[in-house]
């Protein structure tokens, strides 16, 4: 699927830069690429749901790369791996843009932020027994990002759940997100629902016949093993933050004997208040076991299926669009990840909305990315400065 160019930029170039047919290549794509994903690995805060909506944000309406339509498709994609889906999607966008080259510079790029700032976290909690406090700055940042997640959720919405049926899925979906079901659970059986029911239907009108089921250096030795456990926990993860804490936990605190509880839920903790994805806790929980090699062998094999995997998804993505069975699969798989997204994003402002204040943040965040289309690098500035004031005063 061809992606439309924006206005601001010469011919083709919304396009990727090997799709031919006489049109421009983007001037300057990996340039472009590593600027956009640093800057969100900088002011990445509050999680997938947030990172996405800033990634729609940057990539659909201020630079055009992706039309509507492709990125929602490729959040069902990426939603249908194991892995950190919001890092998934900036490499598969990175794709998009630069190809493989690409899909290395967005990655990368989008990651090295928080490991930078993680082990940085990790260095001062060992050496001083503490990590310093950011009540202040997410105070402020929280409400922003709440708005630009509502933001982005009104156009993908818009543009995932069309008719009766996905809207009902979508919903559906929700309910039993809120309700505690079990995320993967809730994403495969949204995407089944859909299968069958347009399978179920063309069946009847005679369309179709079977459906197919295609689901288908280290001087310390404890450094392989790190490597092998990350690695492993990258490749077989699927759902939320709590997830990954019951790997760590499995694995570092009670198999290995490696961590204390407490140092395990520090570093959850440092993941959560740091920009970028969730899973550089794997980074701090690396520095504690083998210091620097650690942090480093402990993000390269956190990270390292989710690069391979979207190289593999980049072959099928395309397709997955064109056959109907699969194309039924991914519209259902499309509407119950917009809707964990929005459930993500209610527990968020449950979290966040705690005052006046941080309700007229949010509320003036959606006000302005629809009216000015600011930038959300300042909008998420500007709100943590708000925050740090407040809690100063």
């Amino acid at each position: 699927m061809t992606t439309s160019p924006g206005p601001e930029h010469g011919p083709g170039s919304g396009e990727g830069p090997d799709s031919g047919h006489g049109r421009e290549r983007p001037a300057r794509p990996l340039r472009e690429l590593a600027a956009l994903f640093l800057k969100l690995g900088v002011i990445g805060f509050g999680g997938p749901a947030a990172h996405i909506a800033m990634m729609h944000e940057e990539v659909v309406r201020r630079r055009r790369w992706v039309d509507e339509r492709r990125f929602v498709d490729l959040i069902g994609a990426v939603s249908l791996i194991p892995g950190p889906n919001s890092t998934e999607l900036a490499i598969h966008l990175g794709y998009e843009r630069g190809r493989w080259r690409g899909l290395l510079v967005a990655g990368v790029c989008f990651i090295v932020p928080a490991v930078v700032m993680v082990s940085t976290l990790a260095w001062a909690y060992v050496r001083y027994g503490s990590t310093p406090e950011a009540e202040g700055l997410l105070y402020g940042i929280k409400p922003v990002v709440v708005g630009i997640i509502a933001w982005a959720l009104v156009g993908l919405l818009r543009t995932a759940v069309r008719g009766p049926l996905l809207w009902c899925v979508a919903l559906a979906a929700l309910a039993a997100y809120l309700a505690g079901a079990n995320e993967l659970a809730v994403l495969a059986a949204g995407g089944l629902a859909v299968t069958a029911w347009r399978t179920a239907a063309r069946l009847r009108d005679g369309r179709a016949a079977v459906l197919p089921l295609l689901l288908a250096a280290p001087h310390d030795e404890r450094l392989p093993q790190l490597f092998w456990t990350m690695l492993k926990i990258g490749s077989v993860l699927y759902g939320s933050g709590y997830v990954l804490l019951a790997f760590l936990r499995g694995d570092f605190v009670e198999r290995l004997g490696w961590l204390t509880e407490q140092q395990l839920l520090d570093a959850v903790s440092i993941g959560q208040v740091t920009p970028g994805p969730l899973f550089t806790t794997a980074t701090f929980v690396g520095y504690l076991a083998a210091g620097w090699p650690g942090a480093v062998l402990a993000t390269v094999g956190i990270f390292l299926p989710s690069f391979a995997l979207v190289a593999l998804l980049t072959r099928l993505a395309a397709r997955m669009r064109s056959a109907r069975w699969s194309a039924a699969l991914l519209d259902g798989v499309n509407a119950t990840a917009l809707a964990l997204m929005a459930g993500v994003s209610y527990q968020l402002g449950r979290e966040a909305l705690v005052d006046p204040l941080t309700v007229v943040l949010a509320v003036a965040t959606v006000l302005l990315l629809w009216r000015v289309r600011l930038n959300s690098a300042w909008l998420i500035g500007v709100g943590g400065a708000i925050g740090l004031a407040v809690r100063m005063l």
